[in-house]
């Protein structure tokens, strides 16, 4: 099935009917795969983070007086371009690190590196252009900020080789994925305050949470190549893990809100989003990859919720 995802052009677990397929060129295809242009949940859990960090201080800044709606909306748009830009060079980075490691996993044995449609000069120089794009939009921010996103390179380093010494992989995804909720709220004061700290803890929890069950996927491949992960680590009954790590995320959010003083629908928001997060313990089936898979894209809805429910409490507090 994957060599014949490959033959297409096509990668195994990627929609065939992605914009990517319609609107790009052949010859470009391989490209938008490594930097999964063609699997936009990547970025968006990228995104969610910073995007709360962005909406919380926004709300912070709104009750010292000193909230600017123009600064607000250039800040979520810089960081949904760089969660693009910074998700696909770093999801090449991590392909060219895992190219011998893909060959050998059915699920990853399709994508452009192991099936050959692309060569590691060519992703090693796409990966180059996308951490340029990046760094332009970060220059945008403060120097703060900019000193944060590069600080967050050496976890983005690190996270492709973790899966080959521990098995918390997903811890270092999680301390890498969710270096947002820091410079969201870095952005608008030029500093770091105990609501954005304990927001990174959140994110940290929630992303370990989302993608064990991603990983789930590929167990039985790992377990054969020696390959690590908390999907092996927490075996055949990871419920009572993943009530730990989605519960911990819940109360650090709850304890963000409120050293930050967010407003009511902040909180109404995070109670929807913690009835989805027991619906996902709740019916999980670790052993049926298309639902592990589902589940773990359900979690962008939950990102979304959060965050509208910040954004309501902000506009609230500017009425």
């Amino acid at each position: 099935m994957n060599t014949s995802s490959a033959e297409h052009g096509r990668v195994h677990d990627a929609p065939s009917n992605n914009w990517v397929y319609r609107v790009l060129p052949r010859a470009l295809w391989p490209y938008a795969q490594l930097a999964r242009w063609d699997r936009p949940i990547g970025w968006q859990l990228l995104m969610w983070p910073c995007l709360w960090s962005v909406a919380l201080a926004a709300g912070t800044a709104a009750s010292l007086g000193s909230f600017s709606p123009e600064r607000f909306v250039f800040h979520v748009f810089l960081f949904i371009a760089g969660a693009i830009a910074m998700r696909g060079a770093g999801c090449t980075y991590n392909d060219i690190v895992d190219h011998d490691i893909d060959m050998e996993v059915a699920r990853t044995r399709s994508r452009p590196l192991p099936s050959g449609r692309v060569t590691r000069f060519g992703a090693k120089a796409f990966m180059v252009l996308q951490a340029l794009a990046g760094l332009i939009i970060l220059l945008q921010f403060n120097g703060f900020t900019i000193f944060l996103g590069i600080l967050s390179l050496a976890l983005v380093a690190i996270y492709p080789f973790a899966k080959r010494f521990t098995d918390w992989p997903q811890l270092f995804l999680g301390l890498a994925f969710s270096w947002g909720a820091v410079m969201g709220w870095a952005a608008e004061f030029g500093e770091l305050a105990l609501a954005s700290i304990i927001l990174y803890g959140a994110a940290i929890a929630w992303t370990i949470g989302y993608d064990t069950i991603y990983a789930y996927q590929d167990r039985e491949d790992d377990e054969l190549i020696g390959v690590r992960s908390t999907a092996r680590r927490f075996g055949d009954n990871p419920r009572p893990w993943l009530i730990g790590l989605y519960g911990l995320a819940v109360l650090l959010i709850f304890f963000a809100f409120l050293a930050a003083g967010a407003g009511f629908f902040a909180y109404a928001a995070l109670v929807v989003a913690a009835v989805m997060l027991g619906y996902q313990i709740l019916v999980l089936n670790i052993h049926d990859p298309l639902q592990c898979l589902a589940l773990f894209k359900f979690n962008g809805i939950i990102g979304l919720i959060v965050f509208a429910g910040l954004v309501l409490a902000l506009l609230v507090r500017l009425i």
